[in-house]
């Protein structure tokens, strides 16, 4: 099986939606994610967490990162039509301009 990297983009940042959620809606959230997760079974070997206090290292320095990707998870498939698969029904594709980037992670030779 081959490793899959896959993050959640969104307009808004994780932080700002978290705090945007009242609690019954962050339990349905929840709820729904939990119910893909069942889905994705044993392919899911890292539900992943949100993502924030994004940095950007450049050769000019540090700043804050201006990047929408909100979060990640980790998945095993035999290849990225079976992961992408795997993404059907996803709740974070509910969200108004969200999308899901799946990349495989590439063996490097001699590692």
């Amino acid at each position: 099986m081959a490793k899959f990297v896959v993050l959640y983009n969104a307009p808004q940042s994780a932080d700002a939606t978290m705090e945007d959620n009242d609690p019954a809606a962050a339990a349905e959230g929840m709820k729904l994610w939990m119910d893909w997760a069942g889905r994705a079974g044993e392919h899911l070997t890292d539900m992943g967490a949100p993502l924030g206090n994004g940095q950007e290292i450049t050769p000019a320095g540090v700043s804050p990162a201006n990047a929408t990707v909100g979060g990640y998870s980790l998945l095993e498939a035999d290849s990225v039509d079976d992961a992408v698969a795997l993404m059907d029904g996803h709740p974070h594709l509910m969200m108004p301009g969200a999308s899901i980037q799946v990349f495989q992670a590439l063996d490097i030779p001699g590692m």
